[in-house]
């Protein structure tokens, strides 16, 4: 039996792994790791880096990224190819699936050639006049069909270059009229309402292996931002059907209150499996994991199954490229 790892996934600081930063991962033993453009300098760099991570922990964590492109992207020319926005994108392809399809694997193929084995990617939201300018151009479309089906076509395409993606923001952050970064969203649309819409998108991808939560009030709900809301996570496992690895939105987010650790025990306590420490230095990355503890047997089920699905990609980068390209003019 696996010993369980600890509840949450950290950022690290810089391009290189520091000594104490080692010891603390080599001690919490995090579920796994998140890079950003502070820890991205050239394809070797992060190979190196991500490497020293799995070291730090002995073992072959995963190690995710937000590379949607468009605004989203960590990894970016002139190493790594640029993207425009998915929703600017899909207007200009000829057949948006099999354009979601293809950029989604020439992202992975990107990642996995630098270590990297998750993308916080699909973006499930759905677009409504209401949306923030935060995150409108990063939806998919404005009906739950065609976005789930969108959404379906970027999974496609990461897992088949090995790539674990994560949906998000689960159960819907599209009538969000804030920036969750900043403020706390509040929907106050009827449950009927939400369970057409918001909802039916990710019911219908309800397979996929990993989510992210949003820290968005569903006043039909809950009022309790959905990440620290046990009715919420609960209608997440039962209502949409969602069985794998469920994870926080980054826990610094100004969207919740209280100290970093006392966030990141209510969210476990919801039932999110893993919680999110993006940024902060090391005395909150000691909160979180103490607030966290270690991943409950059923975090550990749901994690061994997403990670089953990694295996080393098979695209050519520029192949891929060629093929994007002429979906999109």
């Amino acid at each position: 039996m696996t010993t369980a790892w600890g509840a949450a996934i950290f950022g690290c600081d810089g391009t290189t792994l520091g000594t104490e930063e080692r010891a603390f991962f080599r001690e919490a033993d995090p579920f796994g790791f998140i890079l950003f453009a502070r820890n991205i300098d050239h394809p070797d760099q992060v190979r190196r880096l991500t490497g020293d991570l799995r070291d730090a922990v002995g073992r072959d964590a995963p190690i995710t990224v937000d590379q949607e492109g468009g605004r989203v992207q960590r990894l970016r020319a002139p190493h790594w190819h640029e993207h425009l926005p998915p929703l600017d994108m899909l207007a200009r392809a000829r057949d948006p699936q099999r354009a979601m399809e293809v950029r989604s694997r020439l992202i992975a193929a990107e990642l996995r050639a630098v270590g990297i084995d998750s993308n916080c990617a699909p973006v499930v939201d759905i677009a409504g006049a209401e949306t923030h300018p935060f995150l409108r151009n990063r939806c998919y479309g404005t009906e739950a069909a065609s976005v789930a089906a969108l959404a379906r076509a970027a999974a496609q395409g990461h897992l088949a270059e090995g790539v674990l993606p994560v949906m998000k923001h689960m159960p819907g952050h599209g009538r969000a009229a804030v920036d969750s970064h900043r403020d706390l969203p509040t929907v106050t649309a009827p449950r009927e309402d939400l369970r057409r819409t918001d909802f039916a998108a990710f019911h219908a991808l309800r397979d996929l292996p990993m989510a992210m939560t949003a820290h968005i009030v569903f006043t039909a709900i809950d009022d309790q931002p959905a990440t620290l809301s046990a009715p919420v996570i609960d209608l997440i496992r039962t209502e949409i059907g969602f069985d794998g690895l469920l994870m926080t939105d980054d826990i610094e987010m100004e969207a919740l209150s209280g100290s970093v650790g006392d966030r990141a025990t209510r969210s476990i306590a919801a039932g999110c499996d893993v919680v999110l420490h993006c940024n902060g230095g090391p005395a909150a990355r000691a909160d979180v994991a103490a607030g966290v503890g270690r991943m409950t047997e059923a975090a550990m089920r749901r994690a061994r199954a997403a990670l089953a699905l990694r295996h080393e990609g098979l695209g050519d980068p520029q192949d891929l490229a060629r093929q994007l390209s002429d979906l999109i003019g």
